[in-house]
């Protein structure tokens, strides 16, 4: 189990996280969120050892995870942090950064291994391509797998699938989140993305003016965002009276309701036209099946 303690941590005098505290169990996918500057990697940085603590602790099972002041070397064995720096070996191949921490004594499952984790990040077509030659996207690849090569117990993920292409992200992160699931390793990922959230992670902390405002499942936290904060992240939303905060895809367009609103807009989503429309004195978006006129006179109604 990792356990943070009541940590509270700024690099000046102001607080970047102030009395954060939580657990996570031994194969739990963990998801951060919260706006740019929230403190999701200063969290992240904090649980793999990269700074000092002052007030409070961070344990992972029964050791405490210390800063630069107690270790020579930062960071611990069982545990493995993907930055978005990668920090690879740009002069030799994929295969040999992958395999690079991998046993020599035994060759052959060295290979199987390295193999493996190719194929869990879907580079097979580039084990022998250099690093340096590697787009951004399939350095961060080569830069998961490196960390998953000698299984840790606990991997710490910063924005993991930011720099690789859309038409490839959705199937590599069902492979990834699969494969700690089936080893049991534990995931923490900070991620503006809610893709890398809602069908992986089983439990989301919300970061907000350095505290933690909301920790629950996905589907919780969708189903009942307390906050438009929370909401944001799910998708485009309204703040209605006497309703609350109201999903776009929860506000319908009927032939004739007591709610009337004026078309300002139309955008077009693939599967569907996200309309604005004037409601009373604000701004209101839509979920629809097709595109609608500027100044059309709609009705509306609101399901929850």
């Amino acid at each position: 189990m990792l356990q943070v303690k009541n940590v509270t941590f700024g690099y000046t005098k102001t607080k970047v996280l102030n009395a954060i505290d939580f657990n996570v169990e031994a194969g739990e996918n963990i998801a951060i969120i919260g706006e740019s500057g929230s403190g999701k990697s200063t969290l992240l940085k904090l649980i793999y050892g990269e700074y000092d603590l002052k007030h409070g602790q961070i344990y992972w099972k029964d050791e405490e995870i210390l800063g630069p002041k107690h270790n020579l070397v930062i960071g611990y064995d069982f545990m493995k942090y993907v930055t978005q720096e990668f920090d690879l070996m740009p002069f030799t191949t994929v295969e040999e950064n992958i395999s690079k921490y991998l046993s020599r004594f035994y060759p052959e499952d060295k290979q199987k291994r390295t193999e493996e984790l190719i194929k869990v990040v879907e580079l097979e077509a580039f084990a022998k391509t250099k690093v340096k030659l590697l787009s951004g996207g399939q350095k961060q690849r080569v830069a998961i797998a490196r960390a998953l090569a000698k299984e840790p117990e606990i991997l710490l993920l910063d924005e993991p699938f930011s720099h690789i292409d859309n038409f490839q992200k959705q199937g590599l992160r069902r492979n990834v989140f699969n494969y700690l699931k089936v080893k049991n390793i534990t995931c923490i990922v900070a991620t503006h993305d809610r893709n890398d959230a809602l069908g992986f992670a089983d439990q989301i902390i919300v970061l907000n003016n350095a505290e933690i405002i909301a920790k629950d499942t996905p589907q919780n936290l969708y189903k009942n965002p307390k906050l438009p904060l929370i909401a944001s992240f799910f998708g485009e939303f309204n703040v209605i009276e006497p309703y609350g905060i109201v999903y776009a895809n929860q506000v319908k367009i009927v032939p004739k309701s007591q709610l009337k609103a004026i078309v300002k807009m139309a955008y077009f989503n693939g599967n569907s036209w996200l309309i604005e429309a004037k409601y009373n004195t604000i701004s209101i978006f839509i979920e629809h099946d097709f595109e609608l006129k500027k100044e059309k006179i709609i009705y509306i109604e609101i399901s929850k």
